[in-house]
């Protein structure tokens, strides 16, 4: 028997983690929140307070609490912030999927998203974000947080599916899309979507 796209708790309930390094996760979690009919929450809008000011560990906590209480037909949560929450999002979650493409593939992307924000043309991280010129490619930017994380995040999520991998009887899974991994995961997606 093949692996479905998403295990969800067998009752049509899917908590989702995406995790992965910055750049690569807001578009998967807007495309399972139309499919789905959950929420799509990132984690950066929560953590961020105006002017790039760090929410407190335990109101992050409960913020999240709070959210997870609010949607109990399932969620989808971008981003990890496992410093502050500790594994909150991923014991809770049914399937934990992993964005882990190439650095050369997304950080294109990343870019290009950096400047459209730039330009006022995309929605900021969070609310009284401001990104400016000089701050963006210093070393308090996206770009260089970017790119000085991915071998941690490669690191760190490796370690994870090899504790969690669906392919196990866990509940993770890693797409690198630069492989196919993403287009052959939503075609599946889209067929089994359909047969419910």
């Amino acid at each position: 028997m093949s692996v479905p796209p998403l295990l969800g708790d067998g009752h049509g309930i899917y908590k989702i983690q995406l995790v992965g390094n910055s750049g690569t996760l807001s578009t998967l979690g807007a495309y399972l929140s139309s499919k789905l009919n959950i929420p799509h929450i990132a984690l950066d809008t929560i953590f961020w307070k105006p002017d790039w000011q760090r929410m407190p560990d335990d109101e992050l906590r409960a913020n999240v609490g709070a959210l997870t209480a609010q949607n109990p037909r399932g969620w989808i949560f971008d981003g990890d912030y496992s410093r502050g929450l500790g594994t909150t999002i991923a014991d809770n979650a049914t399937d934990i999927i992993w964005l882990n493409p190439p650095l050369h593939f997304y950080l294109p992307r990343l870019l290009w998203r950096t400047l459209l924000r730039l330009l006022g043309m995309r929605p900021t991280c969070a609310d009284g974000c401001i990104e400016t010129w000089g701050e963006v490619f210093s070393r308090k930017g996206i770009v260089w947080y970017c790119v000085t994380h991915h071998a941690r995040a490669k690191t760190k999520y490796t370690e994870w599916l090899s504790r969690m991998s669906i392919e196990s009887g866990g509940k993770m899974r890693s797409l690198d899309e630069s492989r196919g991994d993403m287009a052959k995961w939503k075609d599946h997606l889209e067929v089994t979507l359909r047969q419910r």
